[in-house]
């Protein structure tokens, strides 16, 4: 969008960092810092007598992690040439001299990211970060701790008067006067990203909602800018009253007078803006690159590169346009047509230039027959919705019925709708049976005829290993004079490689439940010596939002504290009541960190996992507590560092367990066979005869009830032709002629789901001892 007047144009780029700008900084009248995800922090001066241009000055380096914001230290005594204050992923503020372009102050304090820094009129530096709080550091030292945000604080503003703003995911921005909240301003229904200060005016706010609001200091709503379409990360205001804001939607937009006058589009995320003093703007954008515009004719870059920049947003945009969900550069060329069909009316679609052309099969003239051409559009499309602060293609409402509430059903253009669809119903805690009702819902509602040339072999919701898909063509042996060969099979599932996980979880549930039982343990006399502090409530609501990052898990840590309080609750809680505990326990082993935590002190004779196991399998046993704990020992399989402690516990694990073969739970029993999956394959890799016998028994007793799910007889299945295929079990496997005829049978079973007991029962003639239940081979 273009209103009347003068329009910015490109300036310059400052190219050379490695990855996305994050963070954007004016650093008095001739110079920009920027802070990015390739971990360095950037100083950039104007060019002598060169009209627009900036060149790179220096690169500081010091962060161990991605950096995101940056500010400006004024020259002083202490800083000649000015310095900087960034603020990184690796929970540090780090304070640079721009005279040595050295670190000069490391200052650590907060828990988790960094997500904004300031620096106030008195010289106080001021960071904001994910842990919810806001320091206030001095010398050095952290002078104040500011506490009162629910939710992660993203963004911190410094007023002249020497107050200061915050925002932050609890949808709210406060006031603070020293360690003080005085004023909290709720309008926004999504996270607050951004702040600006709107000279003589009020304060300006970025939010996840999409919109940029203008506030008074008094709190008062004085104007909403509607005109993103996904999340608004940064704002800023010109003396001049011009605002400028940028969004994930890839503009940076203009506004005067609360309306959209310019639209600038970027080829990626635009994370920051900022004006210079002189009208000029400068974005931070995910390609790597920050820009300068201007509305100044004399500033303006040369015809030529204005020329290359408009061709590669153009080249841009030529990548996202999909049609009906694909990429049109992924489509088949002309090639796929020599192909026949294998149906009448089967269509395909195929690429011509850069457009989707639509072909019909036509049976009875055995030819393509040509429809015409597909539109579709952009892969960005502006209508996209947005859920838990996500950016989807869909958001369905789904109606299960039976009084139950709507539930909310993401999906993006050219996922695989199976794999989306046991996700769902794992979240929603819903029957898997419902999944290939899912995946049709889908595909009818996103306009999909069948899924986009998916693999046969669909995937595990967990981990991407092979699943059962339900009518998926059986595999068969080959077979010579009636009888299955003993030389070599095509084997699809087994044997099994690499371990199965529960890895998603409701955070917020979790820590929901947490809290609704923290209330009725501190209200009862009995128990509320055990129940948690407001701050330690705090610091496992942090916990959580590290395990929900799950793209940082490489450098993120836990405090022992951390570690501490989660054994309070998993130890000295009611039995009853422990559940959400195993939750967290559960995704925190997935965590390297954590699980080298766990194997360290389980070594040291300290073992919280075994002992959090025992308690929550104390009869009577709750369906909660079965069903979360068996999954906490499912995901001790993650890391190599805990699959020591798996093969340690692995008869006492498995006996633990047993019950939930009995299980009325579904999902129990899933987790069940999952458990057993894990250790059949780790076992096999450790040649552990007598574990391979136990994790037999089990696998068998699940693998021939026809009575159970699909998913959990495949997954048994699985397990007992991991073990028969690279097992050292003597006693069920003689020779290398059965063992070929078992995994055949195995194999067969497990793609065809048949009645398994005739298939297999011959291979436990041999071994009249073997237990037939779950449990240890000594019983």
């Amino acid at each position: 969008m273009t209103k009347d007047g003068p329009q910015y144009k490109l300036r310059c780029q400052l190219q050379g960092h490695e990855e996305d700008v994050r963070g954007v900084c004016i650093c008095g009248d001739n110079a920009i810092a920027t802070g990015s995800r390739d971990k360095s922090v950037r100083f950039w001066v104007a060019k002598d007598g060169e009209k627009g241009a900036y060149t790179l000055d220096k690169t500081l380096i010091g962060h161990t992690s991605f950096v995101g914001p940056v500010a400006w230290i004024s020259p002083s005594e202490e800083f000649p040439a000015g310095g900087l204050v960034s603020g990184g992923m690796d929970t540090r503020v780090v304070v640079w001299n721009l005279e040595t372009s050295s670190a000069v102050q490391d200052l650590r304090g907060h828990e988790l990211q960094v997500t904004s820094v300031s620096v106030a009129n008195n010289g106080d530096f001021l960071s904001a970060s994910v842990d919810s709080t806001i320091r206030r550091w001095r010398k050095g030292q952290t002078l104040d701790v500011l506490k009162g945000h629910s939710g992660p604080v993203q963004a911190i503003l410094s007023l002249p008067t020497g107050e200061v703003v915050s925002g932050s995911s609890d949808t709210t921005i406060k006031l603070w006067k020293g360690a003080e909240c005085v004023s909290t301003f709720s309008g926004h229904s999504d996270t607050v990203r951004g702040l600006s200060l709107m000279p003589s005016v009020g304060i300006l706010s970025a939010s996840h909602d999409g919109t940029v609001r203008l506030w008074a200091y008094t709190g008062e709503q004085l104007l909403e800018m509607v005109g993103h379409t996904a999340i608004v990360y940064s704002v800023a205001a010109h003396s001049s009253g011009v605002v400028a804001s940028g969004s994930e939607d890839r503009y940076a937009k203009v506004w005067k007078g609360g309306e959209c006058v310019q639209s600038i589009p970027h080829p990626g995320c635009v994370w920051d803006v900022k004006f210079l003093s002189n009208g000029d703007l400068v974005t931070a954008c995910s390609d790597g690159v920050a820009r300068v515009w201007t509305t100044d004719s004399s500033r303006q870059a040369a015809s030529e590169e204005l020329e290359a920049y408009e061709a590669m947003l153009l080249a841009h945009e030529s990548e996202k346009k999909t049609v009906g969900g694909v990429k049109v550069g992924d489509l088949p060329g002309l090639e796929a047509l020599q192909q026949p069909g294998t149906k009448d009316g089967q269509t395909k679609i195929i690429r011509e230039g850069d457009s989707g052309v639509a072909y019909s099969w036509n049976k009875n003239e055995y030819k393509w027959d040509k429809i015409g051409e597909v539109v579709d559009g952009p892969g960005d499309s502006l209508e996209k919705k947005t859920l838990h602060g996500v950016t989807y293609d869909y958001v369905f409402d789904v109606d299960i019925g039976d009084g139950e509430p709507t539930r909310k059903l993401p999906y993006n253009r050219g996922q695989n709708p199976y794999d989306v669809a046991d996700k769902w119903l794992l979240n929603e805690d819903l029957p898997l049976a419902y999944r290939q009702q899912v995946v049709e819902f889908i595909l009818q509602n996103t306009g999909q005829q069948t899924p986009q040339q998916f693999d046969s072999a669909y995937v595990d919701p967990y981990t991407g290993a092979s699943a059962y898909v339900p009518q998926q063509p059986g595999w068969t042996a080959p077979r010579t004079n009636g009888s299955p060969q003993s030389s070599s099979f095509a084997l699809k599932h087994v044997p099994k490689k690499g371990m199965l996980l529960f890895d998603t979880a409701q955070f917020e549930g979790i820590f929901k439940k947490l809290t609704e039982f923290n209330t009725a343990i501190s209200g009862d006399e009995a128990t509320k010596a055990t129940a948690l502090s407001e701050g330690e409530l705090m610091r496992l609501q942090a916990v959580l939002s590290i395990l929900k990052d799950t793209s940082h898990y490489h450098v993120t840590t836990f405090a022992e504290a951390d570690f501490g309080l989660l054994s309070k609750v998993l130890l000295r809680w009611p039995v009853s009541n422990i559940f959400p505990g195993l939750d967290i326990l559960r995704m925190l082993l997935l965590h390297p960190h954590a699980a080298e935590h766990y194997a360290k002190d389980s070594n040291m004779g300290e073992d919280v996992v075994i002992d959090a196991l025992r308690r929550a399998n104390t009869a009577p046993v709750s369906a909660a507590n079965q069903l979360t704990s068996a999954r906490v020992a499912v995901n001790t399989f993650r890391h190599s560092v805990l699959r020591e402690w798996a093969k340690k516990h692995r008869e006492e694990v498995l006996d633990l367990f047993a019950e939930c073969y009995h299980s009325s739970n579904k999902n129990v029993r899933l987790a069940l066979a999952t458990l057993i999956l894990n250790y059949s394959v780790l076992l096999v890799e450790l040649k552990d005869e007598d574990g391979q016998t136990q994790a037999i028994s089990g696998a068998l007793e699940m693998a021939a009830s026809t009575e159970l799910e699909a998913e959990v007889r495949f997954r048994a299945l699985v397990a007992l032709g991991s073990i028969i295929h690279g097992g050292q079990v003597k006693n069920v496997v003689q020779d290398l002629d059965m063992k070929d005829i078992a995994v055949a049978a195995v194999q067969s079973s497990v793609t065809k789901l048949c009645e398994v007991g005739k298939d297999i029962e011959f291979l436990l003639k041999k071994d009249k001892h073997m237990p037939n239940s779950l449990g240890s081979s000594s019983t």
